[in-house]
């Protein structure tokens, strides 16, 4: 059974900024980012532990936040159908937030996640800011639109 009301299990304490830079840095598409992004991240985002079997999406809802695997991996859905899994690295909820529409796929952890939150204003003035995170953000973009 999935859970419909994800929150989080729990955030990483932000008191060892060093660790979450590791953390963060250590996503497969974040290792060549520029520190300035890496600590700009760290500084808006909030790094979350989800477990197994959480909506971290849910279709058809509001786009307030995004996220950026960190460790784990998850399954999309749509209309209950799965579409593929993600793992480390890959930007998810990016599309409705870009495109100021209702998320079009569910997002359920199949494993312990770590993954780094971003709410929808910081995700939009990160996307209109910073050229390397608008670069992620397009390539993740071009992946699921293909």
């Amino acid at each position: 059974m999935v859970n419909r009301s994800m929150t989080s299990g729990g955030s990483v304490p932000r008191g060892d900024v060093r660790a979450q830079l590791r953390l963060v840095g250590a996503a497969p598409t974040l290792t060549d980012a520029p520190a300035a992004l890496l600590r700009h991240l760290v500084g808006v985002g909030r790094v979350v532990h989800v477990p197994p079997r959480w909506t971290m999406l849910a279709e058809q809802t509001a786009s307030d936040k995004a996220y950026v695997l960190l460790k784990g991996e998850v399954e999309v859905r749509r209309h209950g159908q799965q579409l593929g899994y993600c793992r480390p690295g890959e930007i998810l909820g990016e599309l409705g937030i870009l495109h100021h529409r209702l998320r079009s796929a569910t997002v359920v952890t199949a494993t312990d996640v770590m993954a780094l939150h971003l709410a929808s204003d910081e995700f939009e003035r990160l996307h209109a800011e910073d050229p390397y995170f608008r670069a992620l953000v397009h390539e993740a973009e071009l992946r699921k639109t293909a």
